[in-house]
């Protein structure tokens, strides 16, 4: 990782809501198989950074450039098509489909057989085998049959990690990934992750402190919009501005 160029970049990423300065001249970046993790105050601009560099919202100036490429003005689709996965804070699935089916329809996608979906599936024995490695990473190979709307959230939380995985992304976007998960829970999120390919980078935001000092090799400070400070999770523990504003007096420091 030390040497190699970014996976994902920002340079001078700026977004104004009206004349509100939501993000504000962020120089950011990200290299292959990193674990990174963004925390910050509520109202820091965490999510509308992601959405950022996701495609999702366009900048006011500034550039996003993944594996190199000026993506600025590129479609959240097309980013996606680059190499770019995401999950959001509220899950984003077919409801009324199958665990299995959510998870299929991204892999038929990815590997652009989509359009023969309703064929045998012993056409497709292939992407279902995919599937089926999937759900077994994330847990949830016992309900491959039940709904996605009938999955505890927290449970949906993770079929939308699987989801987001049968892209087969360079960059993973975690905008969130154990909200509504008992923070006693929140190790199945982490296991989760250690099962990643090592080649992925990963960006994390999320609330609970204990993961991320857990999964991160660095952690960014986001504050109204701007990086106010970055390093190790040992650093970002013993920064005392750090400590007293955003992490209250917790110890990580040996996380």
């Amino acid at each position: 990782m030390v040497g190699s160029a970014p996976i994902l970049e920002t340079r001078k990423l700026t977004r104004f809501f009206g004349p509100v300065r939501v993000t504000g001249d962020v120089d950011f970046a990200l290299h292959p198989g990193e674990r990174r993790a963004i925390i910050g105050p509520n109202g820091a601009g965490k999510t509308t950074f992601v959405n950022l560099l996701s495609g999702r919202l366009a900048p006011s100036s500034g550039q996003v450039l993944l594996a190199g490429q000026n993506v600025t003005a590129m479609s959240e689709a097309g980013r996606i098509k680059q190499g770019m996965g995401r999950t959001f804070q509220i899950t984003s699935l077919f409801p009324n489909l199958s665990v299995r089916k959510n998870v299929f329809l991204a892999v038929a996608e990815h590997e652009g057989v989509a359009w023969s979906m309703f064929r045998s599936a012993a056409a497709h024995r292939d992407q279902f085998e995919r599937v089926d490695e999937l759900l077994g990473r994330v847990g949830l190979a016992d309900v491959a049959e039940v709904k996605a709307q009938d999955l505890p959230y927290g449970r949906q939380r993770l079929l939308e990690i699987a989801v987001a995985l049968a892209l087969r992304p360079k960059v993973l976007l975690l905008d969130e990934p154990a909200a509504g998960i008992p923070t006693s829970e929140s190790h199945i999120i982490l296991s989760i992750l250690d099962t990643l390919p090592k080649d992925i980078a990963v960006l994390l935001i999320d609330h609970d402190m204990d993961l991320v000092f857990r999964f991160a090799q660095r952690i960014t400070v986001l504050v109204q919009g701007s990086i106010m400070v970055e390093g190790t999770p040992a650093e970002i523990a013993a920064n005392e501005r750090v400590r007293k504003i955003y992490l209250g007096e917790s110890d990580h420091a040996a996380a």
